[in-house]
């Protein structure tokens, strides 16, 4: 039985990383034998893949923390500067109540 290409295509990956059936393995190899087309497409996963440098990872990873930092401190002084605004408003309403609307929290006699 003649598989197609496509077929073959879809397999390969899996076959490359040794996680097909053994039927499918088989089927696989059989199209290999003959196929160059899926010969040349199972090539590019045979050669190694390339690796990031490490260092060029940790230089990413830095300036990833660095970012991380500078956003963290940005959100600590946005919450400190809701804060402040918030106390004065509550400040700046209670005035006007205390002198403008003559509102004034009297205890009562007891």
């Amino acid at each position: 039985m003649k598989i197609s290409c496509e077929i073959i295509k879809d397999l390969l990956p899996l076959y490359h990383d040794g996680v097909c059936s053994n039927d499918s393995k088989t089927m696989v190899e059989e199209h290999l034998a003959y196929c160059d087309s899926c010969k040349a497409e199972l090539q590019p996963m045979e050669d190694e893949l390339f690796v990031n440098n490490a260092e060029q990872n940790l230089q990413e990873a830095e300036a990833v923390k660095k970012l991380s930092k500078r956003w963290k401190k940005g959100m600590l002084k946005s919450l400190l500067k809701g804060i402040l605004i918030t106390i004065l408003a509550i400040a700046l309403i209670a005035l006007v109540f205390y002198f403008f609307i003559g509102f004034r929290i009297i205890p009562k006699p007891y």
